[in-house]
């Protein structure tokens, strides 16, 4: 059912009981993934996950939040970059657990920093939004006046489904992340205690996808953009012990 997906100086380790992604020397000359998913070569439509179910994975790193470089974390999306398959660009949903280190600033919630750990949900190919959309070049002019987009970036963050709570935990210690995914409500927990309960819920079908790379992103309302990618001497993991899907 999984498929690796290894480019760059990323590799999948099996352990026994456990399974490795890991990065070694990364250069901020190429890319670097290890990851494993369900939906290469698959049109978004053949993509195999709805609500509701419940994702379950038992998870450690081998830095903490700011010293790990690069993204990583695992859930559901679309897959809108076309990293994997041959599919037009789409804007994005997603439901998951995913970190960002600096320089990544994807400041989606008003409330939560742009990078770290955390979780969160997007759905930008909702109604709310695409009614909004064309206010958008009027609206990204005015955020960069801070009380204007402390003002108006509520209202696009809830047009797109947007909901964030970051993650106090030690990223180096085994914790078991659990998404209950519903239909209209969604639910993020650790170790079964609560972290974030989101009021709205990307509709399917997703694809699952667990990660480890070396690239970051800037995505601010008020219209400042970027994307690069970066090094990490040595080696960072991400190691996993436990992986379940339950539909239902």
């Amino acid at each position: 059912m999984w498929k690796r997906y290894v480019v760059g100086d990323g590799a999948l380790e099996p352990t026994g009981s456990t399974l490795l992604f890991i990065n070694n020397d990364t250069s901020a000359r190429r890319y670097t993934d290890a990851q494993i998913d369900d939906y290469q070569d698959l049109p978004r439509r053949g993509f195999l996950w709805r609500p509701p179910l419940t994702l379950t994975v038992r998870a450690r790193f081998s830095q903490q939040s700011g010293e790990l470089n690069g993204t990583a974390g695992f859930g559901f999306w679309n897959d809108p970059f076309v990293m994997t398959g041959r599919r037009l660009p789409i804007l994005p949903r997603a439901i998951w657990f995913f970190y960002a280190s600096p320089p990544s600033d994807m400041k989606l919630d008003v409330h939560t920093p742009g990078h770290g750990w955390k979780a969160a949900t997007l759905d930008a190919l909702r109604l709310p939004f695409f009614l909004l959309a064309p206010t958008s070049p009027v609206a990204v002019l005015l955020m960069n006046m801070r009380p204007l987009y402390r003002a108006l970036w509520p209202i696009g963050q809830r047009a797109m489904g947007v909901s964030e709570a970051a993650l106090e935990v030690s990223m180096t210690e085994w914790h078991t992340y659990v998404i209950e995914w519903g239909t209209n409500a969604a639910r993020f927990s650790v170790d079964g205690e609560l972290k974030l309960e989101s009021p709205s819920s990307p509709s399917g079908p997703l694809g699952f996808v667990m990660w480890l790379d070396n690239q970051y992103a800037v995505v601010k309302p008020w219209g400042r953009f970027g994307y690069g990618l970066l090094e990490a001497p040595g080696r960072q993991w991400m190691e996993v012990d436990t992986l379940a899907i339950e539909p239902g």
